[in-house]
């Protein structure tokens, strides 16, 4: 069977779960059955099976649109290109809104099956009008429209289902939840400290590190104000980059100062790191912290636990299925608004609430050791990428062909 995957990103150019989610599920179906991946970028390499090519394109255009509109016009041009290449595949799966134009082409123009992986959802991201202005109403428009028209959806996890099911006119049976996975021959605990002084990290001091973009999504501001809970003992690593809007950035970047200030041992790492550095941090960190307010899945989560790290995360969406509270980590109830989108309504208290279940992990040497070793081994049983391959292999078989 012929697989055709839609992407934004691919290696090296990943700066989120879903481009690492493409990687490595491209590298699994490629073992099973030919696999084409078409990407935003400069891409053009075979291994075995395995096709990439990339599509980037100037944005020469749209020199005339504002600026926040560039992203979305480049990504409807991008896909115009991957369909005007032509396409023999007998299915299109497209990740993130990026793509769907392109999904939506190729199911209308070639004939074929058209399935989505749904990694996270526009109306779920209302602060993206931040950054893309009224292109967050063409990315809601398209996502709307390649999910009601899709053949199959997969939902990385049942909270997304739910989601799906609330938000959009689409029949429940045609959602099939298969979670992320991770390589675990990759993803695990390595002894190599080096990382630490490059970083000025005290290896004698434990730490709290947290891994992700600077975007609203994933609260890192929440953590922020938590720092002034967190005993004085722990150090906190914060491996940021990629920020929405210079905006967020500068008032980010503020406060961290402001932080340096009044307490030792605050560690910023103001960039996107190798993955292998990102393995010896997660290796060396006492508990990791994942304050989102809003995740579908979080694949740095079972990153960390892969890596032998118990986990304190917000107690939303994929989250909390997989994060065993007071087995692998702890889970803390941000206390969401109903009127503003995935708004803490008690801000102070959610920042209190994660300073005080970092402090408990890393102030107990015996609980950590044993969440460490549960963590691992729950990976080890549920998060395989070969496992998400097959499954996935197996839903593009049962679908019905529209040629």
């Amino acid at each position: 069977m012929r697989v055709l995957l839609l992407t934004n990103e691919y290696p090296p150019h990943i700066y989120g779960g879903a481009g690492v989610h493409v990687e490595y599920l491209s590298r699994e179906l490629s073992q099973l059955t030919p696999v084409e991946v078409r990407s935003f970028h400069d891409h053009a390499f075979t291994a075995g099976q395995l096709v990439v090519r990339g599509s980037k394109v100037d944005g020469t255009l749209f020199q005339g649109c504002p600026q926040e509109l560039l992203s979305p016009l480049r990504a409807f041009e991008t896909c115009l290109r991957f369909n005007g290449q032509g396409i023999e595949a007998d299915v299109v799966h497209c990740h993130t809104w990026y793509t769907h134009f392109g999904g939506l082409l190729a199911r209308l123009l070639y004939g074929i099956p058209l399935v989505v992986t749904v990694h996270s959802l526009e109306p779920l991201r209302p602060w993206k009008q931040e950054q893309i202005g009224r292109g967050y109403d063409l990315s809601c428009w398209v996502e709307r429209t390649a999910l009601e028209m899709a053949e199959a959806i997969i939902a990385v996890s049942k909270s997304t289902k739910e989601d799906i099911v609330r938000l959009f006119n689409v029949d429940e049976k045609k959602i099939h939840v298969i979670p992320n996975g991770v390589n675990t021959e990759e993803y695990r605990y390595t002894p190599d400290k080096a990382v630490l002084s490059k970083y000025g990290i005290d290896p004698s001091r434990p730490y709290v590190l947290f891994v992700g973009r600077m975007t609203r999504q994933k609260g890192l501001y929440y953590l922020l104000r938590s720092l002034p809970k967190i005993d004085l003992s722990i150090q906190v690593v914060l491996c940021a980059g990629e920020s929405d809007t210079p905006a967020l950035q500068k008032e980010l970047e503020s406060m961290v100062d402001a932080l340096r200030t009044q307490r030792p041992g605050v560690v910023w790492i103001p960039e996107m790191v190798s993955r292998q550095t990102t393995i010896a941090l997660y290796s060396q960190a006492a508990v990791f912290c994942c304050p989102s307010i809003y995740e579908p899945f979080g694949i740095i989560n079972i990153e960390a636990m892969a890596c032998s790290t118990p986990v304190v995360g917000s107690k939303v969406g994929g989250i909390a299925e997989v994060v065993v509270d007071g087995v692998t980590g702890f889970l803390v109830e941000p206390n969401l608004s109903s009127t503003v989108p995935y708004d803490p309504v008690y801000p102070e208290r959610f920042g209190a609430d994660l300073a005080d279940a970092i402090n408990k992990v890393v102030l107990n040497a015996e609980l950590r050791a044993g969440m460490a070793v549960a963590g691992r081994k729950r990976v080890e049983a549920n998060y395989s990428w070969h496992r998400v391959a097959e499954q996935t292999l197996a839903l593009y078989k049962g679908l019905p062909q529209r040629r």
